[in-house]
């Protein structure tokens, strides 16, 4: 009988592997190396966090103050675009730039006048003044983007040089571009501010010289006398100061319905008509004529002169007896009319008298000057539109009914008297009851692939499922296999070993003399077909007889 390797029933792993050849070996080995590799790679991206920008465009100056705060507050980061932008990881990106904010990073690259101390040895006169004007700039850039409004700020500065000649020097001028954050506007006094902030930092900068821009190119500041004087048209302000009013009594009507019909049952709009302009009336009233005793006296002037007939004048030689002086009055002067004449007939019957008085009394004038205020409400307009009224009975049905006429005139009257409704000044009120439209908000609905959530989870399963498919492909490609062999090896090889040892043909020197055709099997051949139905029924039995027989041992 030829020798036949023994096979082992429970062969070891080393075992399995040397019944493999060369090329399976080389599979196994490589589809348990990719296997562990791709686990490997899927652990570390696994743990690996997502990074996002926290600021890019950043000056070397910023990014190394936060990179400072960063290291302080304990958080991961890493740079990017070449190191103008910095990475933190997803979920610390809003945290971090609340807490760096508080802070008053990030700066931004404004430079102000610490560019002056860098000036460098032999600087010519030209570049001092450069050098100052970018810091001029550049500290008015910062002030202006102090503004809760101003996102970002440039200020440009035209700076002449002087001369000796003082009519010839030109005056400096300004211009202030502004972007402004979103859903922020700069009203005419922070307009106002700002161009004299730019003025007042710059020597003989005149407040109109300094025009406010803002980022889509319109003028926010006005020219020549209307910055500081009244506008010759509506303006921005007016036109607020309109809306203002409107929405205040719009606002009113609301407030004074909405707790009779409901706050979404009632639509009000408010017209107002201002007058903006600016009136001076001067006029000037006399009272009439009052009695003598209640005027007021201004002045008065009495006039008397008397003459005596017969009388001889002066004449002949003057001298001192000629020039005597007349003699002492015999009346008094404050005497009763009546003796006066009296006394003036007896000094002599062919004298004459005649008496002047002129009074002047104050006339009462009255000089009223009225300045009409700009901003008068001239006439308002009020249009109120309110639903039908919705009513539910026990069943649970909904019905619409339109007010009464009563109930309309008191709603009417309720908002005259909250507008201040005067007949005088022309004011409308129209109120009218009708249903509303009810709009159907048609949601297009958008794919499943299309939307935010579906999309945030395909991008965080996506690594996960990509590794395992690979980790799938390697297993079933290349181990799975090489394990089927090594589990299939020894079982074949076994059955083929079984069936050495019973065949005859390997065991007999020579063939046996034919049997006739009626002649008995033997007891041998008997126990030979026997051992053979065994072995293909049973060849675990068999092998371990035969293991039984090598080791010596008794059959059991």
């Amino acid at each position: 009988m030829a020798d036949v390797p023994v096979i082992p029933v429970n062969p070891t792993l080393s075992q399995r592997l040397a019944m493999l050849d060369g090329g399976q070996r080389l599979r196994l080995a490589f589809g348990v190396l990719l296997f562990v590799a791709i686990g490997v790679t899927g652990l570390v991206m696994g743990r690996q966090a997502e990074w996002r920008v926290l600021f890019a465009n950043l000056s070397d100056k910023d990014g190394g103050a936060i990179i400072a705060q960063l290291s302080q507050l304990n958080v991961p980061y890493k740079h990017s675009d070449g190191g103008s932008a910095i990475l933190v990881p997803v979920d610390k990106v809003h945290d971090t730039r609340l807490r760096l904010a508080s802070l008053g990073l990030p700066k931004g690259s404004v430079a102000g006048f610490e560019l002056m101390e860098s000036n460098r040895f032999g600087m010519t006169q030209f570049q001092e003044r450069l050098t100052f004007q970018r810091g001029l700039e550049g500290e008015l850039t910062r002030s202006i983007q102090s503004l809760s409004s101003v996102q970002s700020a440039r200020v440009h500065l035209a700076l002449p040089n002087q001369n000796g000649f003082f009519r010839e020097q030109q005056k400096p001028s300004a211009s202030v571009l502004v972007s402004l954050n979103a859903g922020r506007s700069l009203d005419r006094s922070q307009i106002a501010g700002i161009v004299h902030l730019v003025a007042s930092s710059v020597p003989e900068m005149k407040p109109n010289a300094v025009s406010v821009l803002d980022d889509s190119g319109k003028l926010l500041s006005a020219t020549g006398d209307g910055l500081h004087g009244a506008a010759t048209g509506a303006d921005a302000q007016q036109l607020q100061y309109v809306q203002q009013i409107e929405q205040l009594y719009s606002q009113r009507i609301v407030e004074i319905l909405a707790p009779v019909v409901g706050r979404e049952n009632i639509r009000a709009q408010v017209t107002a008509d201002v007058d903006f302009s600016q009136v001076e009336q001067t006029s000037e009233t006399h009272k009439p004529n009052q009695a003598p005793d209640a005027g007021v006296v201004r002045s008065q002037q009495v006039v008397e002169a008397n003459n005596a007939n017969g009388s001889a004048q002066p004449a002949g030689v003057p001298g001192a007896a000629s020039n005597q002086p007349p003699a002492p009055a015999a009346a008094p002067i404050n005497g009763d009319a009546q003796a006066l004449a009296a006394a003036a007939a007896a000094a002599g019957a062919g004298s004459s008298s005649r008496r002047e008085s002129i009074v002047n009394y104050e006339v009462d004038k009255t000089i009223k000057v009225v300045r009409a205020a700009s901003g008068m409400v001239k006439r308002l307009s009020a249009a109120v539109v309110i639903n039908h009224q919705t009513r539910t009975d026990a069943r649970g049905k909904t019905t619409t009914t339109p007010l009464s006429e009563q109930q309309i005139e008191r709603m009417t009257a309720l908002v005259r008297e909250t507008i201040g409704f005067s007949q005088e000044r022309g004011d409308s009120v129209n109120l009218m009851n009708a249903p509303f439209a009810q709009e159907r908000e048609t949601l297009q609905e958008l794919p499943l692939w299309k939307q935010p959530e579906v999309q945030d989870l395909a991008r965080s399963l996506a690594w996960p499922l990509i590794m395992l498919m690979f980790a799938a492909l390697t297993l079933l490609g290349l181990v799975r296999p090489a394990l089927r062999t090594m589990a299939r090896a020894p079982s074949q090889d076994r059955q083929l070993q079984l069936e050495a040892l019973v065949s005859d043909e390997n065991e007999r020197p020579q063939l046996a003399a034919p049997k006739a055709e009626n002649q008995a099997p033997s007891a041998s051949e008997l126990a030979l077909a026997d051992a053979r139905k065994l072995t293909r029924d049973n060849p675990a039995a068999v092998a371990s007889i035969v293991k039984t027989w090598i080791n010596g041992e008794a059959p059991a």
